[in-house]
């Protein structure tokens, strides 16, 4: 699992319960009637290559259509854009299904395969959904030509345009509406108002006691992704967290050290721009700066020359408690 993305779609929908909810709340009705989701069983199989695991991600699902064996399809792209050639993919991704369907079971028939694609970037979907449309001249084709074409269309759902009103399901599906809808095109108070409301939902969950290794994934998914969090905005979904009533000895640490852990990435990705060419020692030094910095405002020159003379130990240290440290003084005890 390379992206957080890929984390948090498949803790959710990777799910077979929610996954059944999911196909009863948003698959088309006259799908869902010819679905047996008694049948749902998830697939472990993956047919996204190292190439585009950083774009993609996939589920499959195995269950009866129309009382015959058949399989949900759902490929995730979770880039900014839509990519153009969606539908080729699809059609290499379930060729590769029935042939590894053939090979284990040394069938004859084929089973059906309802492809589905979700989507979250910031521009719209607007290429067809139907692999005919991207032939040249498609349209204009008579009939007894378009038959020897290998079209299909796939089911499209694009989060973007979904509204809150439009999120349904078990409470686990409307945070992954709600989160991947916003997290990517959103910032400031916009941004914290549906955090705010995904974590709402959390009052919803059946069993609150099993949900901590859920939350986990949820919050590092936010910590991962969203824009502009302040030590405040984290404080407060705590609070919101321990309001709803879920509950983990450690859940509050492991929220407080995923923060740190991420500003420390954030800040490391900066200061080794600066520091590529330096030692261990000078980069370390640029990264408390650019922490301190971005938490405590404009450092006093003298703080800043003690930085930048401090040895490794020194160094990581303030990183690893620059959750906790609320001013200058606490520095200088450190130096």
């Amino acid at each position: 699992m390379n992206t957080p993305h890929d984390k948090f779609f498949k803790k959710t929908l990777g799910d077979a319960e929610i996954a059944k909810d999911f196909i009863v709340n948003y698959l088309p009705k006259q799908l869902v009637q010819v679905i047996d989701v008694t049948t749902l069983e998830p697939q472990k199989d993956s047919f996204i290559n190292e190439k585009l695991e950083e774009n993609f991600s996939d589920l499959l699902f195995k269950v009866n259509i129309c009382n015959n064996e058949g399989y949900l399809y759902i490929l995730f792209e979770h880039k900014s854009y839509p990519a153009k050639d969606i539908s080729l993919q699809l059609l290499k991704y379930m060729v590769e299904i029935w042939e590894a369907k053939r090979k284990k079971e040394q069938v004859k028939g084929l089973p059906i395969i309802i492809p589905l694609v979700m989507y979250h970037g910031k521009q719209n979907w607007n290429i067809p959904k139907n692999i005919g449309e991207l032939i040249n001249g498609y349209a204009e084709l008579p009939e007894e030509v378009k038959v020897y074409v290998p079209t299909f269309e796939y089911l499209l759902y694009d989060l973007s345009i979904y509204t809150d009103e439009d999120i349904k399901g078990v409470a686990q599906l409307r945070i992954m509406f709600t989160l991947f809808r916003d997290l990517m095109t959103t910032t400031g108070e916009v941004l914290r108002q549906s955090i705010h409301r995904a974590l709402y939902y959390l009052n919803d969950l059946e069993d609150k006691q099993t949900a901590v290794g859920y939350v986990e994934t949820m919050m590092h998914y936010i910590f991962s992704v969203a824009k502009d969090l302040t030590e405040a905005d984290v404080e407060q979904m705590i609070q919101q967290l321990e309001r709803n009533n879920i509950e983990g000895s450690e859940l509050v640490m492991t929220l407080a050290e995923m923060w740190m852990e991420k500003g420390m990435e954030k800040g490391m990705e900066k200061g080794m721009e600066k520091g590529r060419s330096l030692g261990k020692t000078e980069a370390l030094s640029e990264v408390a700066l650019l922490q301190l910095t971005n938490k405590l405002g404009n450092l006093p020159q003298d703080v800043k020359d003690a930085i930048a003379q401090a040895d490794i130990p020194t160094l990581q240290l303030i990183l690893t408690n620059i959750f906790s440290i609320q001013g200058i003084d606490e520095v200088k005890r450190y130096l």
